[in-house]
């Protein structure tokens, strides 16, 4: 005999399925052909933008035989990207090699975050509109750092490290107490107009580009590329091991389409300074945004580059507790990954 069940018998069962899964920590799977990317603030998203705009995903996966939906969600914050990663509400996490390495190391041997792709490499400044602070060490108990999440940023993980070669591993965290969460565009317009708590802002471009120009204060008391050694991918891309499993074309479609978008940017920086103003909707001037597309600096490719050394000293610090033995363990070993650091 087939028993129906009430609406109200369904939605109960669904919610009874739904809290468990999340209990157990699995989110629910979904279809393949449906991808879910979060993202956050700055011109360093470009490759996303243009796959965007372009539809390049969509196109990859016709290709591969399959249609696929995608939807976008703007967060800010890796601690936020990371939370909807891990509740199922996004599939693609977009944020620095920080929160990376933090959830890689959160679900190893469980969910099994990994990164998928690198969105390129971008220098990333420390901004201060104090004229006192010339390098970190002058910053006071009355300066407040913003970031985009304290303690689990890639710039805020960056500022540690700086801290650790200054004052030592045992106060590597010293700056943590006068950093601040802020999002990139609030913290811009703070430094800009200067008066309030927020003197240095570690942001990503074109923020920190807007600051300089806009504020003769404004000035870089501290580069990422300085820290790390040299050009290094602070933003990535990652995701759970069971979606890339359980959606093979869904998966290669999103790669394809991101080499494709770097491939389009690298050829095209004047188309692509436009896309980045359709998809963002902002007031970002076109000539600041050209200036960082074609600075020599700013390199558009998906292979992760020297990201080890951020992996190998949140390990020593104790921020991580596995230690990944090279950039194979906390990335997934597709065919771009090769040769990458």
């Amino acid at each position: 005999m087939t028993t129906r069940l009430s609406f109200r018998g369904r939605l109960r069962r669904l919610l009874t399925t739904t809290l468990a899964l999340s209990l157990l920590g699995a989110p629910l799977a979904h279809a393949e052909g449906q991808l879910r990317i979060a993202e956050q603030f700055g011109i360093v998203y470009l490759l996303l933008n243009v796959a965007q705009d372009q539809q390049l995903i969509e196109k990859h996966g016709k290709a591969a035989g399959v249609d696929i939906k995608v939807e976008w969600l703007k967060l800010s914050g890796g601690s936020a990207v990371n939370d909807a990663l891990l509740s199922g509400s996004v599939d693609i996490a977009g944020a620095g090699v920080g929160p990376l390495l933090t959830i890689w190391d959160r679900t190893y041997g469980k969910q099994n975050v990994r990164g998928v792709a690198s969105l390129g490499n971008f220098p990333y400044y420390l901004v201060s509109n104090n004229p006192k602070v010339k390098t970190i060490a002058d910053f006071s108990d009355k300066d407040r750092i913003a970031l985009p999440a304290v303690g689990v940023s890639v710039q805020s993980r960056v500022l540690q490290l700086a801290s650790a070669k200054l004052w030592g591993d045992a106060q590597y965290n010293r700056l943590d107490k006068i950093s601040i969460a802020v999002p990139h565009p609030d913290a811009t317009a703070a430094i800009i107009s200067g008066g309030t708590e927020i003197t240095g802002h570690f942001g990503n471009p074109p923020f920190q580009e807007q600051e300089l120009a806009g504020n003769p204060n404004a000035h870089i008391v501290l580069k990422s590329y300085d820290v790390l050694g040299g050009p290094s991918s602070a933003t990535v891309l990652y995701a759970t091991e069971k979606f890339r499993k359980d959606n093979p074309k869904t998966y290669g479609a999103f790669l394809g389409a991101l080499d494709e978008a770097a491939r389009f940017i690298s050829a095209n920086p004047e188309k692509a300074a436009d896309i980045y103003l359709k998809v963002n909707k902002g007031n970002t001037d076109r000539k600041l945004l050209l200036q960082i597309i074609k600075n020599p600096e700013v390199q558009f490719k998906i292979a992760p580059q020297n990201t080890y050394g951020l992996a190998e000293f949140m390990h020593r610090v104790g921020a991580i507790r596995n230690k990944p033995a090279s950039v194979k363990d906390y990335f997934f070993d597709d065919a771009h990954i090769q040769g990458g650091s």
